[in-house]
């Protein structure tokens, strides 16, 4: 079996026209959706993403400011900023760009946005509202994947599905969403004993691991669909996923490539949390 694309690039420009017209609408009530991104410290990867994240909000018409601050900005400087933009009334979403420099707590950051404003949907109350099945800011990457199967017309209702990696940001909250569709959910990690096996029950396959080309074609079951969230720099230039793709391809029915998966989603679903935010 050859897998067919999961182009997140096709269906994120799909996510994103919507979007367009939900700010169209909104701005003929007199709101203008506004997010807030804040950069601390010049780590290159986080300069490329806020870049990308301003210049999607621009082209859907979002308000957008990026606030780049020095890495020896103090964590009370850092805090003081987010306390301004919650009382901001142009600002429906703030979005601080990880990872923040070790002197700086990221719980604590966290904490401090608002929680209608937090468009990542990290603080610990959107968390538990996802958990328990509350009305909440999904966070984007996971939001993406299920977007992905959505739009795709997969069905995860009854599916086993496997999750590799066990992140705040993606691993816990991918397992809460596809759980909530009604998959049988198994989270794997690096102390696993026998992932190959557990992979290999996978209708399902997502990897959130963060390794280079881990996930390799004979860990997957035949005709399973396969999301590969990681993004790795091998050498200076070549970006690979955490799925070996060549290997995996000839197993998997469908399966995202590295870049144009998973990456254009994340930032579509940015654009959608803060429409949603602006709404509200």
């Amino acid at each position: 079996m050859a897998a067919q694309i999961l182009d997140g690039k096709q269906i994120a420009a799909a996510v994103r026209e919507e979007v367009k017209a939900e700010v169209a609408g909104l701005k003929e009530r007199g709101i203008t959706p506004g997010l807030a991104v804040v950069l601390v410290g010049d780590d290159p990867a986080s300069q490329v993403y806020v870049r990308n994240k301003h210049k999607a909000c621009e082209e859907v018409g979002i308000y957008s400011e990026v606030h780049r601050l020095p890495a020896e900005t103090t964590q009370e400087e850092l805090l003081d900023l987010i306390k301004q933009l919650n009382n901001d009334r142009r600002i429906h979403g703030i979005l601080v760009q990880l990872p923040l420099p070790e002197h700086i707590n990221e719980k604590t950051v966290i904490d401090t946005i608002a929680l209608e404003k937090d468009v990542d949907g990290f603080s610990p109350a959107n968390v538990g509202n996802l958990v328990i099945g509350d009305r909440c800011f999904y966070p984007c990457t996971p939001h993406g994947c299920m977007v992905l199967l959505d739009k795709t017309g997969i069905d995860i209702k009854g599916k086993k599905a496997v999750v590799v990696g066990r992140s705040n940001i993606v691993g816990k909250p991918m397992a809460m969403m596809l759980l909530a569709r009604h998959a049988t959910v198994t989270i794997c990690h690096s102390r696993t004993k026998n992932l190959a096996e557990e992979c290999r029950q996978a209708d399902i396959l997502v990897a959130a691991v963060g390794k280079p080309e881990m996930i390799t074609g004979d860990m997957i079951k035949e005709g399973a669909v396969v999301i590969d969230v990681g993004i790795n720099r091998v050498g200076e230039k070549k970006l690979v996923g955490d799925v070996h793709f060549e290997s995996a391809a000839q197993k998997a029915s469908w399966i995202t490539p590295v870049p144009g998966g998973v990456g254009p989603m994340t930032i579509a679903m940015l654009l959608k949390n803060t429409v949603e935010a602006a709404r509200r």
